[in-house]
């Protein structure tokens, strides 16, 4: 073996020694940062600003790999946990999506339905209703032609699903345009008591709900279900008539 051949054999070994070293010391690091972050898990964020009751999909949210320590265990969810779940809030582009921001799936029986009514901290109880709560649902009939002004139970035993966060909505009065804050509540009722509820809902100056005793087996033979002028010892008089 010539120099030039034993200089050359030289420099691949120097250049083998290198790589294995260089081998060992990046396997050495990535051991020290595995065992310092720990494993990763998959959480999901917002794409883009998602608007209020937008539903979830892979259009509006993407899978991003973060270490586990990171993650709460809220947020560790697949994409079947989101898929068509809405949130109740604005969600900005990049926050990530937990458990506890979805607004509870539907837990209808097959003769349910689900319909949102707006109330306000009076007409709410005061915000002592809650979801799975039973309320009677009152109205009050002022101002209907064909009708006396009253008050009357529209339904009775109804379960509150769900309650969302204050709103602003806009309403037209005599006087103009005027803002209100109004509390969304989801209440579970027949396919009869829906439309009835809807009726009170649009044409009625007030509907209420009214909570109920927790104990079970009261006794509500001696509730009254509705109420007018004729009551208070006057005589209820048909809108329209009395003028």
């Amino acid at each position: 073996m010539n120099p030039r051949q034993r200089r050359g054999l030289v420099m691949i070994i120097i250049a083998a020694l290198v790589a294995v070293a260089t081998f060992f010391v990046v396997t050495g690091y990535v051991a020290s940062v595995n065992s310092q972050v720990g494993s990763r898990v998959t959480v999901y964020r917002a794409m883009e600003a998602i608007d209020p009751y937008t539903p979830l999909s892979a259009k509006n949210i993407e899978p991003v790999e973060v270490p586990a320590r990171w993650a709460a265990e809220s947020s560790v969810l697949s994409m079947s946990d989101l898929q068509g779940r809405r949130i109740g809030f604005r969600v900005n582009s990049g926050s990530t999506v937990s458990s506890d921001m979805l607004i509870p799936s539907s837990s209808l029986d097959r003769d349910e339905r689900e319909i949102a009514i707006n109330v306000n901290s009076v007409t709410g109880v005061a915000g002592r209703v809650r979801p799975g709560d039973r309320v009677d649902i009152i109205a009050v009939f002022g101002d209907v032609p064909g009708l006396p002004a009253s008050v009357k139970l529209i339904d009775k035993d109804v379960r509150v699903v769900s309650i969302a966060g204050k709103q602003t909505v806009t309403k037209t009065t005599q006087g103009g345009l005027t803002e209100q804050s109004v509390i969304p509540v989801t209440l579970a009722l027949s396919p009869e008591k829906s439309m009835a509820v809807t009726y009170a809902a649009a044409f009625a100056d007030e509907v209420r709900l009214v909570a109920l005793p927790s104990d079970v087996g009261v006794d509500r033979e001696s509730d009254v279900e509705e109420f007018d002028a004729d009551d208070l010892g006057g005589k209820a008089v048909t809108e329209g008539q009395n003028k």
